[in-house]
């Protein structure tokens, strides 16, 4: 099959040789570009199963071989077919009455329920005054909670709904090319939804669209409504009650108030009570573990780790019997444009500023090519089988200053066996609320399923396209060297276990992506009717790093690939390179130093994987993929030798989940093992490109250290001495700067530091040309970064957090230490 498609690619290069002063954008546009065959006839791996380790049962249940061979459907291609009329006047009104046939379940009772929830009941009878009577309830306590009720949910209207449905499917239709689901995920969730288990969705999210496709998508394959869990802060009340009709959930405020406040318990109550109804009621929920990509923080949401805390307990508790999660994952071609500043505005995203967004969308998409769209889920698995497993998987863990500061300042070198404790998402009012115990299994389950998510994602053709332009031809490449360089990055990517949201002639995709990336390249026309491809410097660049993103989670386990560029210089000859040996111990103790370098949001490591089991499979695929040789020392015992292996004396158990297909089970075998960069022709292109997947981040740590040079914060007792000058004077720290210079010893708060930090990575970027590392979120990356390392401490203030250097790191030494233990990573 390969064979034919390079025939017929060669047949029309030449039939088009004599036309090649045509534009580039003319041919291969009118094409669908269907996800229904494999690319190039490579094989397309069937991703998103879940856990084997956590989760078993749920792992043998739920999956069956054929259902990999159903192929996909394009949701929004809605025909005669699907309704149950025919004829030319059904064809012309099928997406009207496809609309209208959709089943929507009744839902009147849901309140009167919910007030008779034990939790609501108890609460009420605790604050109702004792001359009420025994079954009385206070009309003011009753309104008060028909208010709470009224601000979480509102029964949904199936007139809106079905109208809501037509609108958006002829909306979906202008702004995308197709909206692609798999058929086998899909039968894999009907299954789980057939065993009489509620359903609870946990998504990623990568756009506002994501909350009104995804019950889209749900309804029309036979889920009916989708219950979705919004963020209030984002949305105008007349938003709400709109939302709320659609079959919308919004967190009360009152549910975040202090755990002794009487308001905020009656407010939890109603929420547990509505989560519960809910659940008993077997209606799908949708959550959102992430926060969207404007929004700067951590990346996991603490409202959807209130959310997922609310179905732990009740799970718990006994009302539902079990639930299944599914992960489920949204990828673009391109994600459609949000309006102007809606996560920094200070008001909310109200009903007008959305209608003017969606015609804002229409107006520019209907200018430029239309994009795909994957929604992705995965293998559903058992609440109840996750937690009894996974508790046997927690270890002792440690703080990452505890972890590496003593290495960096050179007061050891061996690193603890240990697992790294990082956690940035702030807890709310409702998971405080929980024991410590289930607050530490919501926020590991939270880090699986977004794992889950994450590892089930295709890969879209624009995030190779970009990882091409940027990681490897900054400087313009040749659109026929493209070609086959794109070929082989998706041939890497299905290797790695990975899904491609693409399919069809390679000449035909590339030309496809490179007119979504118009806006952020630039085409030369040179000699031969070739073109030349330029990234746009600049936001063009950090927008293809953006972009390129995607794809790291299929290469980060080459991470060690920052040890190999800390050893070997990839400026010297590659036959130079490859005499040298490295141990496998120290590849272990390097890889292990970059695991904890790097944020938990970036890894998204499961928690029931070891550290010093990831350490072996990034060796395994370096292995695997030939970058690495095994080097047989004098007078050693070869490592094919497996006739005079012997038993260990003792046995040396292992981690669960620690089964990986190298031959270095006895970790004591491993001190004498020794590894080489392969010499082949193909390796120091490939390793070069591994090198610089993690660029971005790395360098903006390095200068991040670089910034503490110019003392910009005090130490602890200047930091003292200004947070009492502060408070005594009653100024925000806005109010200090617009009044004059600052003393030497002023302490800025965190959103001003990384405000600081932020300007400091552009202007670096605009002298040294690393415009990838010009990222908001990458400066609040590296300064809580250096809070978990000990680098920086903060003190509570009315202004909020106020940062300043820890007495170990206000040397001037110790902050290169630092600088340098960074760089060790980072390849030139």
């Amino acid at each position: 099959m390969d064979t034919m498609l390079e025939a017929r690619l060669q047949t029309k290069q030449r039939n088009t040789q004599n036309s090649r002063e045509t534009s580039l954008w003319s041919s291969g546009f009118g094409m669908k570009l269907e996800a229904v065959t494999p690319f190039l006839g490579k094989y397309r791996p069937f991703v998103g199963r879940c856990c084997q380790t956590c989760t078993p049962k749920s792992w043998e249940s739920l999956f069956h071989r054929s259902i990999m061979d159903l192929g996909f459907c394009n949701v929004i291609l809605v025909k005669e077919e699907n309704t149950r009329f025919r004829g030319w006047l059904v064809r012309r009104l099928c997406c009207f009455l496809w609309s209208l046939e959709q089943h929507i379940p009744p839902c009147r009772d849901a309140p009167e329920k919910i007030m008779e929830r034990t939790g609501v009941q108890n609460v009420i009878s605790g604050r109702d005054p004792g001359g009420a009577g025994e079954g009385q309830v206070s009309g003011l306590v009753k309104k008060e909670v028909q208010r709470i009720l009224g601000h979480i949910q509102a029964p949904p209207c199936p007139f809106l709904l079905r109208l809501f449905s037509w609108a958006l499917l002829r909306f979906l239709k202008c702004v995308f090319l197709n909206v692609q689901l798999h058929k086998g995920q899909m039968k894999m969730v009907h299954q789980a939804a057939q065993a009489g288990l509620p359903l609870v969705l946990l998504s990623t999210h990568k756009s506002l669209l994501d909350g009104i496709l995804l019950p889209f998508v749900l309804l029309s394959q036979g889920l009916g409504v989708l219950r979705v869990a919004w963020d209030p802060r984002t949305c105008s009340p007349t938003l709400r009650a709109l939302l709320k009709k659609l079959g919308g959930l919004f967190l009360p405020p009152e549910a975040n108030l202090t755990l002794d406040s009487s308001e905020g318990v009656l407010a939890r109550a109603v929420v547990h009570a509505a989560i519960e109804q809910l659940l008993v009621s077997k209606q799908p929920l949708l959550i959102f573990l992430e926060e969207p990509p404007g929004v700067l923080g951590p990346r996991l949401s603490a409202l959807g780790q209130t959310w997922l805390g609310l179905v732990v307990e009740a799970v718990q508790v006994g009302v539902v019997p079990d639930a299944m999660l599914v992960p489920v994952a949204i990828t673009y071609d391109l994600v459609p444009d949000a309006p102007c500043d809606a996560y920094h505005a200070s008001a909310p995203l109200g009903l007008w500023t959305g209608a003017l967004a969606v015609l804002r969308i229409l107006r520019g998409w209907g200018r430029s090519r239309p994009v795909c769209v994957r929604v992705h889920l995965a293998q559903p698995f058992s609440l109840q089988e996750y937690t009894i497993n996974a508790r046997s998987c927690w270890g002792s863990r440690q703080t990452l200053e505890q972890l590496l500061q003593p290495i960096v300042l050179g007061q050891c070198t061996t690193v603890p066996d240990t697992e790294k404790e990082q956690e940035w998402t702030p807890a709310t009012g409702p998971l405080l609320a929980l024991k410590e115990e289930d607050q530490l299994l919501v926020r590991r389950l939270s880090h699986h399923v977004l794992n889950a998510s994450v590892m089930s994602s295709a890969v879209m053709s624009t995030a190779i396209m970009a990882t091409l332009l940027l990681f490897k031809h900054q400087k313009g490449v040749f659109l026929s060297q493209l070609l086959g360089e794109f070929s082989w990055l998706t041939e890497e990517t299905l290797l790695r276990g990975f899904d491609v949201g693409f399919s069809g002639q390679l000449r035909c995709l590339v030309q496809h992506t490179l007119s979504l990336l118009q806006a952020h390249v630039t085409l030369l026309r040179v000699h031969q009717g070739d073109l030349l491809v330029v990234p746009r410097l600049g936001p063009g660049l950090t927008h293809l790093a953006h972009l390129s993103a995607e794809l790291l989670p299929a290469f980060l386990t080459c991470a060690v690939r920052g040890l190999l560029a800390g050893r070997v210089p990839p400026e010297g000859p590659w036959e130079l390179q490859g005499i040298e040996l490295l141990s496998q111990n120290e590849l272990y103790r390097q890889i292990l130093l970059l695991l904890h370098l790097l944020p938990q949001d970036l890894l998204l490591l499961q928690p029931c994987q070891s550290s010093y089991c990831y350490c072996q499979e990034v060796l395994d695929r370096l292995i695997q993929c030939g970058l690495l040789v095994a080097e047989e020392t004098p007078g050693s015992r070869p490592a094919c030798d497996t006739g005079r292996q012997r038993l260990s004396a003792k046995l040396l158990w292992k981690p669960s989940g620690d089964f990986t297909d190298s031959d270095s089970d006895d970790f004591e075998e491993a001190e004498g093992r020794f590894f080489r960069l392969s010499q082949q022709s193909r390796c120091p292109d490939f390793f070069l490109f591994l090198c610089r997947l993690l660029s971005p981040l790395l360098k903006a740590f390095a200068q991040a250290a670089t910034f503490l040079h110019q003392g910009q914060l005090p130490d602890t007792g200047e930091a003292h001495a200004s947070l009492a000058l502060h408070r005594g004077s009653g100024e925000s720290s806005g109010q200090r700067l617009c009044r004059g210079p600052r003393p030497r010893f002023f302490s800025p708060t965190e959103s001003g530091y990384a405000e600081q930090l932020f300007q400091f990575l552009q202007a670096t970027a605009q002298e040294e040309g690393f415009f990838e590392c010009a990222d908001p979120n990458l400066a609040i990356s590296a300064i809580w970064t250096f809070r978990d390392l000990g680098v920086l401490q903060q003190t509570p203030s009315p202004a909020g957090p106020m940062l300043y250097l820890s007495p170990a790191f206000t040397s001037w030494e110790n902050q290169e230490k630092l600088e340098q233990f960074i760089r060790q990573f980072i390849c030139s």
